[in-house]
């Protein structure tokens, strides 16, 4: 092995160090997967044969162990390798990527050494800085699932870390919402949140398919809560959704108790029928340490020809807004009126959140804009 040679694999591991793993969110370096980088000179090319207007070129072969067998992100990790190989300005290389996966016992201490650094709730702890907005209703059919999923798209569009937990246990929607057909990557007892349209997703549903109703209470209910924020790899968000499910019931108490820096978020419609009853869930905040952030009315108007039509009648985003700011005793603003539009229910139910082009960046007209404000607004 000459200088040069051992000068370049030194440069390119460097360089693979700001190569991240996307499940994990951390370098492949320090994660233990690149087992080795070995350079050659290419066809015989040294280093000492190169003219003054050429490069020396060399054959760069890494060797690559991959968490689990088969991983799904694995063309990710291996284009982003090859990106860092074949921007080395002192030479040509070649990359030649052999992707293995990991034995049991590396893995074993892998993941060991991952939950060590966590070992309970990486939510609840100080100097957090993720911010966590749990998305409320006090009744079903106001369309809190859809402004959760459409919200977690924008805030991936804008370029947060975002994260969302479908904690509607009895209800799960989400990854309809987004398309999702895959199980989380089980690695060694930690899963792996199932990425898609840039948001890291986690519900119940994943596992127990949608066609299957989902009869928990209490210790339990509480405990699937608990798995979702402990046992599921989240890395270190910057946003953290949970679409709760609608009502006052265990479930928002148990987010209230296992993350105390939570923002709730209510969802509601004009109708005072589910203006009333919204009141309600906000009102949750006074029995348990989370700040009501604000309200967002949903449906608010259809808009036809030019004029907005107020199917649903009006006003109710504004009478949750002024009672919980009475009864809680600071601002509860209306954040957001959002239109009925039948393109987030058609979109959303074929898997991709209405907000999002086919590209998946972020819409710049209509409901593109609402919830880009809305996201603006919540990170104010």
């Amino acid at each position: 092995m000459t200088a040069d040679t051992r000068h370049i694999e030194a440069a390119i591991y460097e360089r693979l160090s700001r190569v991240i793993d996307p499940e994990l969110g951390r370098s492949v370096t320090d994660l233990g997967m690149i087992a080795a980088i070995n350079a050659v000179p290419a066809d015989g090319d040294a280093a000492s044969d190169a003219t003054a207007d050429s490069q020396p070129a060399y054959d760069v072969t890494i060797q690559v162990e991959l968490t689990v067998p088969g991983c799904p992100l694995s063309e990710t990790i291996t284009n982003q390798i090859n990106g860092a190989v074949a921007s080395y300005p002192d030479a040509r290389l070649t990359p030649h990527i052999e992707v293995t996966s990991m034995s049991h016992d590396k893995l074993a201490d892998l993941v060991a050494d991952l939950k060590a650094e966590r070992k309970q709730n990486p939510f609840n702890k100080p100097g957090i800085k993720t911010r966590i907005f749990a998305i409320a209703s006090g009744k079903g059919g106001v369309g809190k699932s859809s402004v959760t999923a459409n919200l977690a798209a924008t805030f991936a569009a804008l370029g947060y870390d975002t994260a969302a937990i479908d904690a509607d246990i009895y209800g799960f929607s989400l990854p309809k919402l987004f398309g999702v057909h895959t199980q989380p990557t089980n690695l060694n007892g930690m899963l792996m949140p199932v990425t898609a349209w840039g948001v890291k997703l986690i519900s119940i549903g994943m596992f127990a398919g949608a066609d299957r109703a989902i009869l928990w209470r209490g210790p339990r209910l509480q405990r699937s809560l608990e798995q979702f924020l402990a046992d599921v790899w989240w890395g270190e968000p910057d946003v953290l959704l949970l679409d709760l499910a609608p009502g006052t019931g265990d479930m928002a108490i148990s987010v209230a108790q296992a993350l105390p820096n939570a923002e709730l978020v209510v969802v509601t419609t004009p109708q005072p029928s589910a203006s009333d009853v919204a009141v309600r869930s906000g009102l949750v905040a006074l029995q348990v340490p989370m700040k009501v952030r604000g309200v967002v009315e949903n449906m608010s108007w259809y808009e036809h020809k030019g004029e907005k039509l107020r199917i649903f009648g009006e006003g109710g985003g504004l009478r949750v807004s002024e009672q919980l700011t009475d009864a809680l005793g600071y601002d509860v603003p209306l954040m957001a009126q959002l239109p009925l539009e039948p393109e987030l229910r058609e979109t959303g139910e074929a898997g991709r959140p209405a907000v999002l082009t086919p590209e998946g960046a972020l819409r710049a007209d209509g409901i593109g804009r609402e919830f880009r404000a809305l996201a603006e607004r919540l990170m104010a």
